[in-house]
C-alpha cells in the first residue's frame, strides 16, 4: 500500500484507525478527512491504493466516495468502517463498489486482522456482516436453468466457490481439501475469472445462481462451520 485515506468525522476513531493502518502499512502515506466533499477533493489530487470510509458524515453519506472512487480511481479498494449493520446501509454500500465492510463496535485487534486480510487477497468483513450478505444470497430464488448463462467449473472448481461463498478463507479450504494455500489462490484466480466477478460478494451470487447452495461439497469438514466467527 502506498496511500490510503481515512473519511471518518468522529477525531478519535480517525486517530485508532490511522494508528491500526500504519501498523499494518507502515511504509504507506495516510491522509485524513472528516468531510465528503473534501474526501472528494483528495481523490483530485491523490491516487489512493486504499480509503477506510465511515457512511454518517456532516455532509452527506460515505457512499458517495465509494461511488466517486469506483469511477475515478477503479485499482482502488474502498472499506466501510462503520456502526451500521443492516442491510439499509451495507447493500447499497457493496453495490457502490465497497471491497469490505468492517463494523467499529469490534475490538481494535479484530478490525486489524480483519483489514489485514486485504494483503491476502481477500474483503475484509465483520462476521455478522459476512453471515448477513451470504444468507442474502441464499434466500433468493433460484433462477431457471435456461436462463443461467452456462459456466463450465471442474468438480474441484465448484467445491472451492462453494467454500468461498460460505465464507472460509483460503487458509481454511486449503485445510480442508489438502491443498497448498497457493494452489487455492489459484484456483480462486480461475473461477473469478471464469465467472466474470471480482470479490466474494459477487462470488457468492453466482453460486447462488448456479445453484451451488443447495449441493453438498465434497465435506472434509462439518458444513455447520460454514462462517468462520
Amino acid at each position: 500500500m502506498q496511500n490510503i485515506l481515512i473519511l471518518e468525522d468522529i477525531p478519535q476513531i480517525r486517530t485508532w484507525l490511522k494508528c491500526t493502518v500504519s501498523e499494518l502499512f507502515p511504509e504507506a502515506s495516510i491522509s485524513e478527512s472528516s468531510r465528503v466533499q473534501d474526501a472528494k477533493g483528495l481523490l483530485s489530487v491523490f491516487s489512493f491504493d486504499l480509503a477506510l470510509i465511515d457512511l454518517g458524515l456532516p455532509d452527506g453519506s460515505g457512499i458517495e466516495v465509494v461511488t466517486a472512487l469506483r469511477e475515478q480511481q477503479p485499482q482502488s479498494q474502498s472499506v466501510v468502517v462503520t456502526i451500521h449493520d443492516d442491510d439499509e446501509h451495507l447493500f447499497p454500500a457493496l453495490q457502490a463498489g465497497a471491497y469490505g465492510y468492517v463494523l467499529k463496535e469490534q475490538a481494535r485487534e479484530l478490525v486489524s486482522e480483519q483489514l489485514k486480510r486485504i494483503t491476502q487477497g481477500e474483503p475484509p468483513l465483520s462476521p455478522s456482516i459476512a453471515r448477513r450478505v451470504m444468507a442474502y444470497f441464499a434466500s433468493l430464488p433460484k433462477p431457471e436453468t435456461d436462463l443461467i448463462p452456462h459456466v463450465k467449473l471442474s468438480e474441484r472448481e465448484s467445491d472451492v466457490l462453494l467454500r468461498v461463498a460460505k465464507g472460509f478463507t483460503l487458509p481454511e479450504i486449503a485445510v480442508q481439501l489438502h491443498l497448498s494455500r497457493h494452489t487455492i489462490a489459484d484456483y480462486v484466480k480461475q473461477i473469478y475469472r471464469k465467472l466474470n466477478v471480482n470479490s466474494r460478494a459477487e462470488a457468492a451470487l453466482e453460486a447462488q445462481r448456479l445453484g451451488l447452495f443447495g449441493r453438498n461439497p465434497n465435506p472434509l469438514m462439518p458444513m455447520h462451520m460454514s462462517m468462520p466467527r
